[in-house]
């Protein structure tokens, strides 16, 4: 309900942000689409060991709903991509889609491609899909912040873009959930060298002026990949409710950001 107060409000900007309603055509999109599938393929030949007892791989359960995404809104050199972690057990692992709080996927994002399950599933952490009842706090504020401001994603994703930098959702025994950043040397590597080869497809094809980091892990992610590139680099506070100054007004700060920082006017 609090998404959709945001998305009916969101409606009276859409003509101030140049709004569009083409769909870019899925061949537009047929080079991100290609390499998500290598990236996919790639990490599910990786091997994770306790405390990880469960990986997710929502490019491959929920590939069709991935797919549709790329396909609707990945046509076209973009302005700004922004950069997240890794799905949430509750955002992208259910739907697919980076940040992808359930309501925003399917009310906002209109995604309705049907979505499986991973072969290992922990009995904690089902995935639903878009019947999921909990909301991912972090994918609400994100996308609602964008719903508010662009009206209806066309307009957003004429000039900007949302990616992961690792596709994976990593569960413990008892459900929680382990980010990569805590995965040991070992791991890292292999797909550190694998998301990394991604980031910078990602960044060729899409051809942006800006990259922004959502939160510290993504900034360095980015600068790693990208410091020689010619994209600049910038960052915004992460909408996560475990971040203390994100729940006091994470919208505003990020609009801020984005604009003192150059990446909006």
């Amino acid at each position: 309900l609090e998404f959709r107060r945001v998305l009916f409000r969101s409606l009276a900007n859409r003509w101030r942000w140049g709004y569009n309603a083409a769909v870019p055509k899925r061949a537009e999109a047929a080079q991100l689409i290609a390499a998500a599938a290598e990236l996919r393929d790639a990490v599910n030949r990786l091997g994770f060991l306790p405390p990880v007892e469960f990986v997710y791989n929502p490019l491959d359960y929920a590939w069709a709903a991935h797919e549709q995404f790329l396909s609707r809104y990945g046509g076209g050199a973009k302005r700004a991509i922004f950069l997240g972690m890794n799905p949430g057990p509750f955002g992208m692992a259910q739907v697919g889609v980076p940040f992808g709080e359930v309501a925003a996927v399917r009310d906002w994002l209109r995604i309705d491609a049907p979505i499986g399950k991973p072969a290992k599933e922990h009995p904690k952490r089902p995935v639903l899909g878009l019947d999921c009842p909990r909301s991912e706090v972090s994918g609400r504020r994100f996308w609602g912040f964008f719903a508010e401001k662009f009206g209806q994603p066309e307009a957003f994703f004429a000039g900007h873009f949302v990616v992961n930098y690792c596709p994976l959702a990593f569960l413990e025994d008892t459900g929680r959930n382990r980010t990569p950043d805590k995965l040991p040397a070992g791991e890292t590597r292999p797909l550190e060298e694998i998301c990394n080869a991604h980031l910078a497809r990602v960044v060729a094809i899409l051809q942006p002026e800006w990259l922004v980091a959502v939160g510290g892990f993504a900034e360095k992610k980015a600068r790693e990949v990208l410091g020689q590139a010619d994209v600049k680099i910038g960052r915004i506070l992460h909408p996560s409710p475990a971040s203390p100054a994100a729940n006091r007004g994470w919208a505003e700060q990020a609009e801020k950001q984005l604009k003192e920082q150059g990446i909006w006017g």
